[in-house]
């Protein structure tokens, strides 16, 4: 397809259903990425109308790769995915963000103190003590903040509506998210299962509804960093001495296309995953409590 060919749909932006956009992002995407690729698509829709990708070359990597994920999804709700393949390799777009080997060498040299991250769960506690429960949720469990906001809210619910064997399964200490696909099961985001101590689901039953902005703006209206990312990091390089990568995938829901990952592990057959995994979780609370 050449650069210079015509509009992609006659009418131009008059005739995209913006309206039926706005709901397949919302059964495709959490609310805040849905947010940020319908207002980018908004903003550089006329792009990909026009098959003129060239103002994406004056943007950031960052914001060009925001750029084209929301221009992605436009494509495939437009029907026209494999045109905007084509145009992105036309004009030698790239998505940005940096390689696996960037990613390495940045964890290698970034000046952080090992223990930092454990000082900054226990400010975060004393300071905001009514969600001290939540960061040791996501601490056990490893889970993305947004998902730890998603269970912990499950929870309360299914508690409330007597309910909660759905999801907990006491005698395993158990979550199951893959039962809930829609809150835990996306594309590129996803959480099967978390080994979490009864006590600690206890204390989560009996706190209040939380929401996805209110702790980081409190975190932020005291001068704290958000670091929740990095709990995440720590719980899966913790995991390390206790899991083998594919069980520590498997945990953080990463599960890879490789032939083992997909033919083979399967967690029902690891007796012992539940006693290692709640042990690790356990090792890190202690240097939190």
């Amino acid at each position: 397809m050449s650069q210079v060919a015509g509009p992609l749909l006659p009418g131009g932006e008059g005739a995209i259903d913006w309206a039926g956009f706005e709901t397949w992002l919302a059964g495709a995407f959490r609310r805040k990425q849905a947010s940020e690729r319908r207002n980018y698509a908004r903003q550089f829709g006329h792009c990909l109308l026009t098959r003129n990708l060239s103002e994406l070359r004056t943007l950031t990597d960052d914001k060009r790769c925001h750029v084209l994920k929301a221009l992605s999804a436009l494509a495939k709700f437009l029907g026209v995915y494999d045109d905007f393949k084509q145009l992105v390799h036309n004009y030698g777009l790239k998505w940005g963000g940096k390689s696996a080997d960037d990613v390495v060498i940045a964890r290698l040299t970034k000046n952080v103190r090992g223990d930092e991250i454990y000082v900054w769960m226990r400010r975060v506690k004393l300071e905001f003590a009514e969600h001290k429960d939540f960061i040791d949720f996501m601490a056990a469990t490893g889970l993305r903040y947004v998902e730890a906001i998603e269970s912990w809210n499950l929870i309360g619910q299914l508690t409330r509506a007597g309910h909660i064997g759905e999801y907990y399964k006491e005698e395993r200490q158990i979550l199951e998210h893959f039962r809930y696909k829609e809150l835990f099961i996306r594309k590129s985001k996803k959480a099967f299962i978390s080994f979490v101590p009864k006590d600690l689901v206890e204390k989560i039953a009996a706190g209040q509804r939380l929401s996805v902005d209110l702790l980081p703006n409190r975190i932020k209206r005291k001068g704290l960093k958000l670091r929740f990312g990095d709990i995440r990091e720590l719980h899966g390089s913790v995991l390390t001495k206790h899991l083998t990568q594919p069980e520590i995938d498997f945990i953080h829901g990463r599960i890879s296309t490789n032939v083992f990952m997909r033919n083979y592990f399967n967690p029902a057959w690891i007796t012992d995953l539940q006693a290692r995994t709640l042990k690790a979780g356990k090792e890190i609370l202690a240097k939190i409590s």
